[in-house]
């Protein structure tokens, strides 16, 4: 059921990229250049990829994913952000493989910002899930259309004729006709309806779940890559701004003078206050425009602002966390219940009890937020780092204050978003400057701005309780969370709903008679939005730190505990979960059940694929963990060992997934190996804290991410092999490695940690 295991060791990066030492060679999509695309950079795309040249270019256009030219080129377009997780090299190979496109004859193309794409936020590890059947439709449209022309021209049934290596064949006759040769003609056709449209047997989809390249490693590699901090403009000026320190504050007054003394400053301009609710609007402030961001950063520190008062200012972290306390050591809104958990834990032999703390947490994606923006004669044009550019043009359109058919958003590589870049504020800050400055503009912003104004992931304290009968097993669980959710940088309540709880905490079914869930009240000091996994992580956290406190209080094997406490394999009913309905990350309950097989599956196989028995017989210390998101599921056990300093450092890390159907087994290794250094530099590092509204760290040195040299030595990899409907895959990997961590520390130290970041309690 389950293919064999890849590991990846730090020497091996360049080979997972898909290419080869020698020359960085990239067979598989021979026209695809070393590509800057996406480019920004001003440079005009070809008059294939607008969704409105589409429509007249010669050739086959049936929909605005694909193109075929009279002289063979198939053009596919790419319509998501590409931020490192290899979108572009996925999605438009379930478009090339329903089509029968040669490979070594497709090229790919970046979607400026357009309804016409449908929905193109790149988030919610949604793109391949949700848009798995749409890419096939949009290939096998084409490959209809080409094949009843070739049908026509040779007199025989479209049944009897095949579209494979970029050529349509009638075995029978032994003729073929190349697409280029039929895509004038077939592009003429009417297009069938979607109610008439046929996909191929998953058979006959010849890349779908094999070895695919990376098809921007070699602009990574070699420096093409344009990001957005690189794209210039004739006559730009570059921007950094000086945001209110407090969520909340105004500017009082600040010196322009003093800036404009720099050396390559050009000017000063204040930016609208916002107002609430603050959703993503920008946050204000005085931008400080100049020829360079050096200057610029030089003219923003010479304002010697004064900023207003705040309902904010009197905000703490640490006293905060004592009100999330008190909060969840009360009875709140029952979410989920099934028997009556109050009363069983209330005659309950033994009452096993934690209590969990995760503080706010910021994204740092590599590449801090950058946008340019021109905006001239009733025009406007955009270059970002945005994974939603759709947004990025609403935004643009009415800062600019013009219709959204005059706004172009073009997008650039993105150094990483985990979710920071769904929000335009950066580029509405960009097009508000330019539209003032009456040139183009670049707004930068830098490290300290990304940390101290982000949309943080919000801070959580959970308390866990299970009772346990007279015979030792467990037949009480009670779970209590407490957190400011996202919808209350919308205005929305301080209290979960039960579509924030369903990250992990409605959908994980038990085998306990009496269970509940409540959320608690916490109302929100800060903007929150979403990081990658979101609620998972605190929710993965104190659940999988739980489960193996119980497991130890019991004198369990944590395995074991997994095990009992899931139950024997099934789809749970609503009914068994004690929820009414589940959001299921959007989608059909049907499709995707909550199945504790495949849960126990990845337990199982993680721990047969460490030696788990073996490893602890043999002292090594380790920690399980294991958690179903966005419909996939994920476990991981982690190795921890104590070096000759003393100090505490990751071994090895062994992950298996079972996301369903795999596009492309190695954008979703890799997925998985990220996800193990962004849960560790989580679990170890992390943590935003506030003191009178300001959030106090500010950079890399304050606000760690994990280093080469902690890097775990292995890594290893397995992937459930599947026909499922697919799963995500930019996230799930990320909730278990705290837990499974905290949980070897344990192994290691006997010290049990129950927040984070794990730094504060343990030398590591």
């Amino acid at each position: 059921m389950s293919a064999r295991a890849g590991l990846i060791a730090r020497r091996t990066f360049l080979a997972g990229l898909g290419l080869s030492a020698a020359g960085l060679s990239l067979g598989f999509y021979r026209q695809q250049p070393p590509t800057n695309e996406p480019a920004g950079g001003g440079d005009e795309k070809t008059a294939t990829s607008a969704p409105e040249q589409e429509a007249k270019s010669e050739g086959l256009n049936p929909n605005v994913f694909v193109h075929v030219a009279p002289d063979g080129q198939v053009t596919i377009v790419c319509h998501r952000s590409e931020m490192g997780q290899g979108i572009r090299s996925s999605l438009p190979v379930l478009i090339a493989d329903e089509l029968g496109a040669d490979m070594a004859h497709v090229r790919i193309r970046q979607a400026e910002g357009d309804k016409a794409y449908g929905d193109q936020n790149t988030d919610g590890s949604n793109s391949v899930r949700g848009l798995y059947e749409d890419m096939l439709r949009a290939g096998a449209t084409a490959r209809q259309m080409l094949v009843a022309e070739a049908a026509e021209r040779w007199g025989v049934r479209p049944e009897s004729c095949e579209a494979r290596d970029g050529a349509v064949v009638h075995a029978a006759s032994r003729r073929s006709l190349a697409f280029g040769a039929l895509a004038v003609a077939a592009g003429k056709r009417p297009v069938p309806p979607p109610e008439e449209v046929r996909l191929r047997p998953r058979s006959q989809l010849r890349n779908v779940g094999g070895p695919l390249p990376l098809v921007d490693g070699p602009a990574y590699v070699t420096g093409k890559a344009v990001y957005g901090a690189d794209v210039r403009l004739p006559g730009m000026l570059t921007a950094v701004i000086a945001r209110p320190p407090v969520v909340g504050s105004r500017l009082n007054r600040f010196d322009a003078r003093r800036a404009l003394a720099v050396p390559g400053v050009r000017k000063v301009l204040a930016l609208p206050d916002p107002k609430p609710p603050y959703a993503f609007q920008p946050w204000g402030g005085v931008a400080v425009l100049a020829d360079n961001t050096w200057a610029a950063m030089r003219g923003r520190a010479a304002l010697g602002i004064d900023w207003s008062s705040s309902d904010n200012d009197t905000f703490d972290s640490e006293a905060f966390r004592k009100t999330l306390s008190e909060s969840v050591g009360k009875s709140g809104k029952v979410l989920r219940k099934v028997g009556d958990a109050d009363a069983a834990l209330a005659r309950a032999a033994r009452v096993v009890e934690a209590e969990y703390h995760v503080p706010h947490l910021a994204h740092t994606s590599m590449e801090p937020p950058a946008a340019v923006a021109k905006v001239e004669g009733g025009r406007c044009e955009v270059w970002a780092c945005t994974q939603n550019p759709q947004e990025a043009r609403s935004e643009a359109a009415r800062v600019a204050g013009i219709p959204e058919e005059q706004v172009r958003v073009n997008v650039t590589f993105l150094g990483g978003g985990f979710g920071r870049k769904s929000k335009a504020d950066f580029v509405a800050e960009a097009v508000f400057l330019a539209k003032e400055a009456g040139v183009p503009v670049r707004v930068q912003w830098t490290r300290e701005d990304d940390v101290q104004h982000d949309y943080y992931n919000t801070v959580s304290t959970q308390r866990l309780s299970a009772g346990l009968d007279a015979q030792n097993k467990v037949v009480a669980w009670r779970h209590r969370t407490a957190f400011p959710p996202i919808g209350t940088t919308f205005g929305g309540p301080g209290q979960p709903s039960a579509g924030d709880l369903q990250q992990g905490v409605l959908d994980l079914a038990l085998a306990v008679p009496n269970v509940s869930a409540e959320g608690c009240a916490a109302e929100p000091h800060t903007r929150i939005g979403w990081l990658r996994s979101v609620y998972n992580i605190f929710q993965a956290f104190s659940i999988g730190s739980f489960v193996d406190e119980l497991a130890h209080a019991r004198g369990a094997d944590p395995r074991a505990q997994w095990l009992e406490l899931l139950g024997p394999p099934r789809k749970a009913s609503l009914a068994e979960l004690g929820i009414p309905k589940l959001p299921n990350y959007g989608l059909p309950l049907e499709q995707h059940p909550v199945d504790v097989g495949r849960l126990r599956h990845v337990i199982e196989r993680v721990t047969e694929l460490s030696r788990w028995d073996a490893r602890k017989a043999e002292g090594r210390s380790l920690g399980l963990a294991a958690h179903r998101s966005f419909v996939s599921y994920v476990a991981a056990v982690v190795s921890v060992v104590r070096g000759p300093d003393e100090r505490l450092h990751v071994d090895e890390v062994w992950v298996v997934a079972d996301a369903g159907t795999v596009l492309n087994p190695d954008r979703v290794r890799a997925q998985m190996e990220g996800s193990v250094i962004f849960g560790m530099s989580l679990a170890l590092f992390g943590g935003i804290t506030l003191m009178k509204g300001a959030v106090q760290q500010s950079n890399f040195r304050d606000y760690r991410l994990v280093r080469i040299g902690e890097a775990p030595r292995k890594t290893h990899v397995e992937l459930v092999r599947s026909e499922l409907p697919p799963g995500g895959v930019g996230e799930p990997g990320v909730p278990p490695i705290a837990p499974a961590l905290a949980n070897a520390l344990f192994a290691l130290t006997g010290t049990r940690v129950r927040e984070l970041p794990l730094m504060q309690k343990l030398k590591v």
